[in-house]
């Protein structure tokens, strides 16, 4: 599981710093990552605070665009 989160986390760094083409995998790859985080939240109070940086809450809502319009 770690790996995987890994991997997820390695895709929207690189779609962050241009690296590659901001898409689908990196929104399956937010969204995977949202969800753990609200796993990790549910799991323990100490996680309440965690969440992303502001360049990633920028991404999401890019997404939430996308997919509306």
């Amino acid at each position: 599981m770690i790996g995987t989160d890994s991997k997820h986390c390695q895709i929207v760094r690189d779609a962050l710093r241009g690296k590659r083409p901001i898409g689908n995998e990196t929104f399956a790859s937010l969204a995977i990552l949202d969800e753990r985080l609200e796993q990790l939240k549910k799991y323990d109070k100490m996680f309440t605070g965690v969440r992303f940086s502001s360049a990633v809450r920028k991404l999401t809502q890019q997404d939430s665009r996308i997919s509306v319009g």
